[in-house]
């Protein structure tokens, strides 16, 4: 039913762009929906009008990761408390975390990068900037592995759903010190982002609120010997509530539907996914339509994602290349659009920390903030130096030895884009059909006019 109603938002929806894409509009909905466009996938799409082209990424979006994951994500054991260890054993375990996290953050970043639907990777990168938690707090990364499993098979789903997954989920359970939640001390962290950044935005709620949903979900923590969650009635205040309007004698299951029923729910979300999609600056008229037609559609994702790169906002010319890339966007967009082979992903997990994005470790339980908070003086510099390393163009500042060996790879990796280069398509094949592919609107300086494509053309669009 779910497939049936979305397919049946393409009967009621105004048709926009009519006619074939131009490979610009092509270029704008790959990068806006993926990591990058590149000339194979920009070609896929160009016979096709703005709500084929949309219709086919959507559908095409999966739900299951299609890199290997690491070994030790596949059992469970508890965790050792690590206050009763002595201080070796304690140091070892706190080794094998920061090991496993390392690895875990190389996995993501393969998964991006090799993902045939990039879509699904953009959507669960953004639900995980939305249900944040922290692989710092978390400590195991087991728990954090599975929360990126729960996210990506909601993450085109049902959001509905999703939210009830994630309140269940143990490294939310952990990190929003849930797990621990009793009626003879509610604890309010979950209660409180459930409701600010999981739901219904700031405002829209006052501290009573927040202490009865904290009542509410007393008794739900984990099973210590399997990792699950598990609902402990002893722990649990079953007295009446006030939230919201309603009175009951709510759980936390009674506390999520109050959520979804409420008209901000939609409208938090929609404004958040327009944010990512369209621009910095929503519009309340277009946000109150779509969030109507995300209720409409029982939160389904697909339908309101669809309504969002469809609509006039999306494809105006002042909505293009206006958001700032976040680090990961740049970073797995660079190697997907150029092929750059990746020996050795803790590399891209360095550099994402590096320009302000460690990848399951958000600052803090609002996530990054996005937009021109990605851009700082050291950032820019970071991003600068990183695309001129790339593509050959400046050599890194470092110990000789590692200068040396850092520069042999650089040349190598110059050395694949150039190829990239002269291996383009005829259609490609001018420094204007080029430009149009890595850069979102005309450049200002327009001093890369020669008609032949050459490494040296790539390496000027980039800097």
């Amino acid at each position: 039913m779910r497939f049936a109603a979305f397919l049946s938002l393409l009967l009621f929806l105004p048709a926009t762009g009519a006619g074939a894409l131009a490979p610009e509009e092509a270029r704008h909905l790959l990068a806006r929906t993926g990591f990058a466009a590149t000339p194979a996938e920009v070609d896929a799409l160009r016979p096709l009008r703005r709500t084929e082209a949309a219709a086919r990424l959507i559908e095409g979006a999966g739900s299951e990761a299609r890199t290997e994951a690491p070994a030790w994500t596949r059992d469970w054991s508890p965790p050792p408390r690590l206050g009763r260890m002595d201080p070796e054993a304690r140091k070892a375990m706190l080794r094998t975390w920061r090991q496993q996290a390392v690895e875990l953050k190389g996995w993501w970043y393969r998964e991006m990068i090799a993902s045939p639907t990039p879509l699904t990777e953009v959507m669960t990168l953004f639900w995980h900037n939305h249900f944040t938690s922290q692989l710092r707090k978390v400590k195991a990364p087991y728990l954090m592995y599975r929360q990126n499993v729960t996210l990506r098979r909601h993450a085109l789903g049902n959001f509905g759903e999703m939210l009830r997954a994630i309140a269940r989920d143990p490294a939310m359970l952990v990190y929003l010190d849930g797990a621990r939640n009793r009626d003879t001390a509610p604890n309010e962290n979950f209660a409180r982002e459930l409701l600010e950044l999981f739901t219904l935005g700031e405002g829209n709620y006052n501290e009573n609120d927040i202490k009865e949903a904290a009542r509410a979900f007393t008794g739900w923590s984990l099973e210590r010997g399997t990792g699950e969650f598990r609902f402990r009635r002893a722990w649990h205040d079953g007295g009446e509530k006030s939230l919201l309007g309603h009175r009951g004698r709510f759980g936390g299951e009674e506390v999520l539907e109050i959520l979804l029923a409420h008209r901000r729910t939609a409208e938090h979300v929609t404004e958040k996914l327009w944010r990512a999609f369209i621009s910095d600056q929503p519009e309340p008229q277009e946000v109150a339509r779509l969030a109507q037609l995300f209720r409409d559609f029982d939160y389904e994702i697909r339908p309101l994602l669809f309504a969002l790169l469809t609509s006039d906002a999306f494809w105006r010319a002042e909505n293009r290349g206006r958001l700032i890339k976040s680090p990961t966007d740049l970073i797995v967009g660079t190697v997907r659009q150029f092929e750059i082979p990746i020996e050795r992903p803790v590399v891209l997990v360095r550099l994402g920390r590096r320009l302000g994005q460690d990848l399951f470790d958000p600052p803090n339980v609002k996530g990054w903030p996005g937009g021109e908070a990605w851009i700082t003086a050291d950032s820019l510099i970071g991003r600068q130096t990183m695309l001129q390393f790339v593509t050959g163009t400046a050599e890194p500042v470092m110990g000789r030895g590692e200068g040396r060996a850092m520069a042999r790879r650089s040349k190598m990796v110059a050395a694949l884009i150039d190829r990239w280069a002269v291996n383009l398509p005829d259609n490609w094949s001018t420094a204007q059909s080029l430009t149009s592919l890595l850069v979102p609107v005309e450049p200002v300086d327009a001093a890369v006019l020669d008609r032949d494509v050459s490494g040296a053309l790539v390496r000027r669009l980039l800097m």
